[in-house]
């Protein structure tokens, strides 16, 4: 059996990192804040939403409001200030995110993301070799593939 042209088609994460520039910093600040202004956004139109909700069901009530409709809008308020709390925790780690960036050193290489790639194997090389490569990129533009492409 000749096993010297088996070939396997494999697939692996690729990791991305960026080397951090005054472009790449005004961009990932720009970003995350333009993330923050939307999840204030968020709030308000939750919090509207919310009081509608229950001027709604209080308007259609008999007067004076009995259980249920006390039930129906303090089940409307928790809904909203368990959703509010969501919306706080991804703000406060936006927040964190932004902060990092703003401390973060020139010419420093930070993991941006991941993505996934295909490469071949042979008989008698490396995988664990071939697994290991990263793109370094500088604003935007590759600078360097490392690893056993």
């Amino acid at each position: 059996m000749d096993v010297s042209n088996q070939q396997l088609l494999l697939k692996r994460v690729v990791n991305v990192k960026a080397i951090v520039t005054p472009v790449w910093k005004d961009e990932m600040q720009q970003h995350l804040q333009t993330q923050i202004n939307q999840l204030d956004q968020q709030f308000q139109q939750m919090d509207m939403q919310g009081q509608r909700a229950i001027a709604e069901i209080q308007k259609q009530s008999v007067q004076p409001p009995g259980p249920q409709t006390a039930q129906q809008v303090e089940n409307i308020q928790l809904q909203i200030n368990e959703k509010k709390s969501e919306l706080l925790e991804q703000k406060n780690q936006l927040l964190q995110n932004l902060q990092q960036v703003q401390i973060l050193e020139l010419d420093q290489e930070v993991n941006q993301f991941q993505i996934e790639g295909f490469f071949r194997v042979e008989i008698g090389e490396n995988l664990i070799s071939k697994m290991q490569v990263e793109i370094l990129m500088r604003d935007g533009v590759v600078e360097e593939i490392r690893g056993d492409i």
